[in-house]
């Protein structure tokens, strides 16, 4: 049997998280929970993912400081930058520290079938 993509949705928001887990079962993806950025780089030592949506402001450790030690470790997962700042100066930097993409809160659930076909190829 064909083992389903993994997505592992970072979030501190479980109301969100939720929501996005279930429209990744719905696109026949196998969602991963994470609170935090810590949360998601302890799963990574003992679980394949494909695919990481990753919040940037989060209490602990943020989404940029998470992807900056995902990136520093050679991981090469695709993350996109969810998140509800539109500010430009947030979106190079997360460039700059390796995300694969910048997307906007709003935007995601129209944008998420396309996505996952992009990056789950």
């Amino acid at each position: 049997m064909d083992r389903k993509p993994h997505v592992a949705v970072v979030d501190d928001d479980q109301r969100l998280r939720t929501l996005i887990e279930e429209e990744l079962i719905d696109e026949g993806v196998h969602p991963v929970s994470c609170r935090n950025g810590q949360e998601l780089l302890d799963l990574l030592d003992r679980e394949q993912i494909d695919l990481i949506l990753m919040d940037i402001m989060m209490p602990g450790m943020d989404g940029l400081t998470c992807l900056s030690q995902l990136r520093e470790r050679g991981n090469s997962i695709p993350v996109l930058m969810v998140t509800a700042l539109n500010d430009e100066v947030k979106r190079k930097e997360a460039e700059d520290h390796g995300a694969t993409d910048y997307i906007l809160k709003p935007d995601l659930f129209e944008r998420l079938p396309a996505l996952l076909q992009q990056h789950l190829q």
